[in-house]
């Protein structure tokens, strides 16, 4: 399974995050709740600043 991870910027507490870019689920700010990912399928829908690439596999 190839995927990366990002860093994701919350765009209302401007928390930083790791999120996979296929995710399975639902990921959450963990401080403030906000959505940052929803699963499609396939890539995840991602709401927020990616900032950096953290790992390419």
């Amino acid at each position: 399974m190839a995927g990366n991870f990002y860093t994701v910027q919350c765009p209302d507490c401007e928390n930083e995050q790791t999120v996979f870019s296929k995710a399975a689920s639902e990921v959450n700010c963990v401080v403030c709740g906000h959505r940052l990912a929803s699963p499609t399928g396939g890539k995840a829908e991602i709401d927020g600043d990616v900032t950096e690439t953290v790992a390419s596999r």
